[in-house]
């Protein structure tokens, strides 16, 4: 789907319906007509925001929180190749935060991190394909197969977002799938 608008809290704000239109007459007649649109407006195209701040998944989340101050917004879309993949929202950032290392002085053991991987991905479908995780000096490599790029991505979010490993290197490869699974 390509991204052409958004409509966010913002732009339903200011609504004729709930009495919370803005009515500034020192304003041009031009920026009038365009607060009378978006305050009135029943079609989506009249109301979203055209000009919409983007991503790419590949995008830090310190660079995602840059760009929500910079701009004021609560949601970034992103967006690779011109198509909308995602969305991340201000929820989002405080749920990571929320999981987020504490700074503690101690180090836990690669064996410790392995087990809280393997132990974090249990109840997952694809937990029992043929790959491996190896933990060394908090960095993960991933070995083996899975049976398609979405479950390639889970397994790494899973790593990544495993505590205490603090990077993670996917050298996983998707299985060729047969006739009859």
């Amino acid at each position: 789907m390509k991204l052409v608008g958004i409509v966010s809290e913002g732009d339903l704000i200011r609504r004729v319906e709930i009495g919370t239109e803005r009515r500034r007459p020192l304003m041009s007649s031009d920026a009038q007509a365009k607060e009378f649109v978006k305050s009135h407006a029943k079609r989506v195209s009249d109301v979203m925001t055209r000009e919409v701040i983007t991503a790419q998944p590949e995008t830090p989340l310190r660079e995602i929180v840059n760009l929500m101050e910079k701009h004021s917004i609560k949601r970034v879309p992103i967006v690779q190749d011109k198509l909308v993949v995602g969305i991340v929202s201000r929820v989002n950032l405080l749920q990571v935060l929320a999981r987020a290392n504490d700074n503690t002085d101690w180090v836990e053991s690669d064996r410790v991190l392995h087990q809280r991987f393997v132990d974090s991905i249990k109840d997952q479908p694809w937990s029992g394909r043929p790959f491996n995780i190896i933990v060394n000096d908090r960095c993960a490599d991933l070995w083996g197969f899975v049976y398609s790029a979405d479950e390639k991505t889970a397994v790494r979010v899973a790593a990544e977002a495993t505590p205490g490993i603090e990077s993670v290197s996917d050298h996983l490869g998707i299985a060729p799938q047969t006739s009859g699974t």
